[in-house]
């Protein structure tokens, strides 16, 4: 098992700042891929950005320029550093972590909220 706790979450205004941690604790040797999805209101829940366990990453076209993923393997910690925030970013922010036989493990979850 895999524990995953989320923070960083919060309220900001158009065009600030925020980031977000995701602590990974338990069997976390078998991890092979961590990322970050998001899930607005009445939607499905999206893929943002994942970061393999060697530092490979990917982003979605919506966050490109904006977004970064990065992780500290000392910490077991995976970070979204979130730049020139939009409204339409407004959502429920998850971590998530994919082992070996894809296996997915799910944090609970934090609210990012962008004003106009």
């Amino acid at each position: 098992q895999v524990q995953l706790v989320e923070s960083g979450g919060g309220l900001v205004q158009a065009g600030g700042s925020l980031r977000l941690s995701c602590a990974a604790s338990g069997s976390i040797f078998g991890i092979l891929v961590m990322g970050w999805y998001r899930q607005a209101p009445g939607k499905q829940r999206d893929v943002v950005a994942t970061i393999t366990r060697g530092g490979a990453t990917l982003n979605a076209a919506s966050v490109k320029g904006r977004f970064t993923i990065s992780r500290d393997n000392a910490k077991n910690t995976v970070y979204l550093e979130m730049n020139s925030l939009k409204p339409e970013d407004t959502a429920v922010y998850y971590c998530n972590a994919r082992a070996r036989g894809a296996i997915d493990f799910w944090g609970q979850g934090t609210q990012v909220t962008v004003s106009s």
